[in-house]
């Protein structure tokens, strides 16, 4: 229970950015996801359009606070290593 008006509103913020940040969160992780059944399905050239709709919204989370740009350079990097594996 906030005592003064300040905590009030910083309640209020905290409400608001929890819902952005998860579904950000939710997007990114459904993108990654598509991107995996494209490469288990050995569909190439759907994998690398999902690959380059999943980097973009990495790179969204990154620009929103969501991800720290270390684990968004990470999981690209995987996921190209995943990409380029299907295809050697």
């Amino acid at each position: 229970m906030p005592n003064t008006k300040s905590a009030a509103k910083r309640i209020r913020i905290t409400e608001k950015r929890t819902v952005r940040n998860r579904t950000v969160k939710s997007t990114v992780k459904t993108a990654i996801r598509r991107f995996e059944e494209a490469l288990t399905a050995n569909d190439q050239d759907g994998a690398q359009q999902k690959l380059k709709k999943a980097q973009a919204l990495i790179d969204k989370a990154v620009n929103k606070g969501v991800w720290h740009k270390n684990k968004a350079a990470r999981k690209k990097s995987r996921l190209v290593k995943k990409l380029k594996k299907l295809a050697g």
